[in-house]
């Protein structure tokens, strides 16, 4: 893929929804991508249990 395409998806992904949301629960970027990583492998709502304790 084209860097130029890159830049227009992700264009496109910021035009149709510019505050996206998610249900992760994450103090800062670290914990988010810790918590993104973990819900390949589980609900959100698992990955949120587990968190809680391990970023205490």
């Amino acid at each position: 893929m084209k860097k130029a395409d890159i830049v227009e998806f992700y264009a496109r992904l910021a035009a149709e929804n510019p505050h996206p949301e998610t249900e992760l629960e994450s103090g800062n970027a670290y914990q988010l991508l810790v918590a993104v990583v973990l819900s390949a492998q589980a609900t959100d709502v698992g990955v949120n249990n587990a968190t809680h304790a391990l970023f205490e």
